[in-house]
């Protein structure tokens, strides 16, 4: 229902996915984009971006005009399919090989694809089977035999010059096979197989294979001394294992430009083949990545276009070769026009990082407008609810999703039937239940969210024994600023087990994932923060876990004047955890006693203690800014009470505050002004400039986060 949501442009007749294919979804000829030299598109953005949505949009629109092919790379089944047979087979052979299947089974412009220059390859690893007997290995080539099988190009009477050669060398083989004695390793087959390939090939075919194969590594340009060795270092595993389904995948697209570029191609074929890999983080995904963007690096040319995604924005480490990434072609679709494309020339030439050949398309987060009109739509079954309703609940889809279009859809839906007060924080939309169309069961939303943007994706090197625990160590670490306190937490929620994560480690494997940083939160998104943080107070009853938290980070930072991490002092960062956790009298003391003091400094101080989440409970925060909640004390402190308040709901960035919170604060901090000490006159200016801040819904304190929202709108 929502499947272009964001994607409009890039999806349009004339939009980036057509012309890189060379065709529109309705049929029409595109001018296409770049080429002969093709880059790899890398679709970069962290969890909820939407980028396997839009792989998959791609496939319905265009699969019936282009041969497009969509693999799942984070699927378990091509490791499933390979465990039988861990000679004979990889990941990455059942991956091409189902890859193959598919555009064998390609009934549009042109028909069915055939691959012999891949089928040699994989007849020849097929050898390494574990059982050493003759029906062992003729079953293992035998899974292969549908590959080389072409029907008659309708209207002409042609076939490709492989067909006869390779369907009687096969059987020939299994003949032959049918009484041998195989030694170990299969190398009798091996032998036997390669013997027959090469007896029954006409001249072109042996050129082909003689073209491809001949350039195996120690080949010497002999093709049998290339598939010997391929099979060689197939058995081999590691690196030589790597090499091998690297020139395999090199035969597909092989034998997918051959396709095109013979007769029938000509006539018959149009567009381009496209590959489109999600989940290509994965060691699948980077292995197939890594095998065409080093075979195009080297020279090879083909017209495949090859579709990645990638969560981290620089596109993973495999790319950069151990060097500081270096700047890779980006498209943002925002841009409009697709940028010309040339290949980045590097001092290193043909051993340069991968990344040259790399195109970038960073995913769009949801503009304004455009999240407005979709939460709108999503939200039509709530008019009854009224117009500030439905705009309460827009402003809070807006902040929580921080503009990731699946945030967006699964928020607005939930919330279509949610009742929202209009003072209310938007966290409590976290409390509406979805309702899924396929009739599964109703789930509250933040841990449909959690499920899918942190359990659904976890990090890619992260180990299997913390798995478990991942979901709760992000919840506890909502609480953190920084790696030092971020390591408090760790450490204490970590005490019994023998290995440990550190904050440096959790902050890389956030960053691979595609989550952003903050310098004045450790979890650097505001959306994915807000859902941990609504989760942390729901862990036990009363918000224990969340006082608990906080009462560790406090006491970590009383006694001495230790460094403050993300804060100016210690005393600012104990405050902070003492604020949220039920110290808020001993925060408005310790902020009036400390007053005669610098204005600007004080300032900073206030805006740091108050930059903080608010407890899910009653909030009490706006009637306490204004005065109409008793606090005893002298009238100064009662004022600094006041201001404390006003500034936490303002700094929260989870509630509206607008004019009457913006007179607000101009009042109270024109009130500190007229204390009687040196520079009190600068509260004066500093009541102006924050007054409009927050008439407009900005922050008092910029940090990266609010920067994030800032450009998502």
């Amino acid at each position: 229902m929502y499947e272009d949501l964001g994607f409009e442009e890039l999806l349009a007749a004339d939009g980036f996915f057509a012309r890189l294919l060379g065709r529109s979804p309705s049929g029409a000829d595109c001018k296409a984009l770049y080429g002969p030299d093709l880059p790899v598109v890398l679709l970069t953005g962290g969890p909820g971006m939407g980028k396997g949505r839009l792989l998959r949009t791609v496939h319905s629109r265009f699969a019936r005009q282009v041969p497009v092919i969509h693999l799942d790379c984070a699927s378990p089944v091509h490791s499933f399919r390979a465990g039988p047979e861990p000679g004979a087979r990889s990941a990455v052979t059942e991956a091409l090989v189902e890859i193959a299947t598919l555009l064998h089974t390609w009934r549009g412009t042109g028909g069915a694809f055939s691959f012999p220059r891949c089928f040699a390859g994989l007849a020849v690893i097929a050898t390494g089977v574990a059982t050493d007997t003759d029906a062992a290995v003729r079953a293992e080539v035998d899974r292969y035999e549908k590959l080389i099988e072409r029907p008659r190009l309708r209207g002409l009477g042609t076939r490709d010059f492989w067909h006869g050669s390779l369907l009687g060398a096969l059987r020939k083989m299994l003949e032959v096979l049918a009484g041998q004695t195989l030694g170990p390793y299969g190398a009798a087959a091996l032998t036997g197989l390669l013997d027959v390939l090469f007896e029954r090939l006409t001249p072109r075919g042996e050129a082909e294979l003689a073209r491809i194969y001949g350039e195996y590594p120690g080949a010497a340009g002999q093709p049998k001394h290339g598939l010997h060795r391929l099979a060689a270092d197939f058995r081999a595993g590691g690196e030589r294992r790597e090499d091998a389904e690297r020139f395999l995948f090199r035969a597909l697209r092989e034998d997918l430009e051959a396709a095109y570029n013979g007769l029938g191609g000509w006539l018959g074929r149009v567009g381009r083949p496209g590959l489109l890999l999600d989940h290509a983080e994965q060691p699948l995904g980077e292995s197939l990545l890594r095998g065409v963007l080093t075979d195009r690096r080297d020279g090879q040319r083909d017209r495949v276009v090859v579709v990645g995604t990638a969560r981290r924005a620089d596109g993973g480490d495999f790319l950069h070769g151990g060097l500081p990434p270096r700047e890779v072609a980006t498209f943002r679709p925002a841009d409009g026009v697709p940028p010309g494309w040339v290949r980045r020339r590097d001092p290193e030439e043909d051993r340069g990082p991968l990344s040259a050949g790399v195109l970038i398309l960073r995913m769009p987060f949801l503009t304004g407008d455009r999240l407005r009109r979709a939460t709108e739509r999503i939200q039509l079954g709530a008019e009854r609810e009224g117009g500030t309703h439905r705009r309460r609940v827009t402003a809070a889809v807006a902040q929580l999703s921080g503009g990731r279009p699946h945030t967006v859809i699964q928020l607005a839906t939930a919330a279509a039937d949610h009742r929202m007060e209009t003072d209310a924080n938007d966290r409590a939309v976290l409390d509406a239940v979805l309702r899924r169309p396929d009739g599964a069961p109703e789930q509250p939303v933040t841990d449909v969210l959690l499920q899918e943007l942190v359990l659904d994706q976890l990090p890619v090197q992260l180990p299997d024994e913390h798995h478990s625990q991942w979901l709760d160590l992000l919840t506890h670490l909502s609480a953190a600023h920084d790696p030092e306190c971020a390591d408090v937490l760790l450490r204490h929620h970590q005490a019994g087990r023998v290995l440990r994560l550190t904050a440096h480690e959790v902050a890389r494997l956030l960053h691979d994932t595609g989550w952003p940083s903050c310098t004045r939160h450790f979890i650097g998104d505001f959306g994915l923060r807000q859902l941990l943080v609504h989760r942390l107070y729901g862990l036990e009853p009363d918000g224990a876990a969340w006082y608990a938290d906080h009462h560790l980070l406090r006491d970590h930072y009383a006694g001495d004047e230790r460094s403050g991490g993300a804060f100016r002092s210690g005393t600012s960062h104990r405050m902070n955890h003492h604020l949220v956790s039920g110290g808020v009298d001993d925060v408005a003391r310790h902020l009036a006693d400390t007053l005669p003091t610098d204005p600007r400094t004080w300032c900073e101080e206030l805006l740091e203690i108050a930059q903080a989440p608010y407890p899910s409970e009653a909030d009490e925060r706006r009637e306490r800014a204004q005065g109409l909640v008793r606090v005893d004390g002298p009238p100064l402190r009662r004022t600094v009470d006041q201001l404390l308040h006003a500034v936490w709901l303002c700094e929260e960035r989870t509630t509206a505050t607008g004019g009457e919170m913006a007179r607000t604060l101009e009042q109270l901090l024109r009130q500190l002004s007229s204390l009687d000490f040196d520079g009190a006159g600068e509260f004066g200016p500093t009541a102006t400039g924050w007054s409009h801040l927050a008439a407009n819904e900005q922050p008092l304190l910029r940090c990266d986060c609010t920067d994030q929202l800032a450009r998502r709108r």
